[in-house]
């Protein structure tokens, strides 16, 4: 079992990129040129239209799920696939052509959220989540 400490500060691990990915979906729609669709046709992602509205939508309902800790590691996956599909459009390209300091300069936010995420997926939600609320009570039901 994990550290007391440890499992309750998780939520700060879940809060941050699921606050970071909630506003970002959020600003696709508001800023559709700079942030949506047009972000999307500028570095080539093909149906723009459709995957804008897309990883919109994903980044806000997963980015929610993530802040209330609900299903935490099955929301923490398609926010880390949205972040492997944008180093691969927007990384990968900046690595080749610049190498690989230049372009970790630009992905340090990125790897950050990255590795929230992928600890999330290993560890869960944490103490303050309602992962956590609904398995106590599941464990009150069966105590009964």
């Amino acid at each position: 079992m994990m550290n007391s400490f440890l499992y309750k500060s998780l939520f700060l691990i879940r809060f941050i990129p699921g606050f970071v990915f909630f506003l970002e979906g959020i600003q696709k729609f508001l800023y559709a040129d700079t942030l949506g669709v047009g972000r999307f046709m500028k570095i080539g992602i093909p149906h723009a239209e459709f995957w804008a509205l897309f990883v919109g939508i994903v980044e806000i309902v997963f980015g929610a799920l993530l802040i209330l800790g609900f299903k935490t590691r099955w929301s923490a996956m398609p926010l880390l696939i949205d972040m492997v599909v944008a180093f691969v459009y927007t990384k990968w390209p900046l690595l080749l052509q610049k190498g690989f300091l230049p372009m970790f300069h630009d992905y340090r936010t990125d790897f950050a959220m990255t590795l929230c995420l992928i600890f999330l997926i290993i560890n869960g939600s944490g103490a303050f989540s309602l992962d956590s609320y609904f398995l106590k009570s599941k464990e009150k039901q069966k105590t009964k």
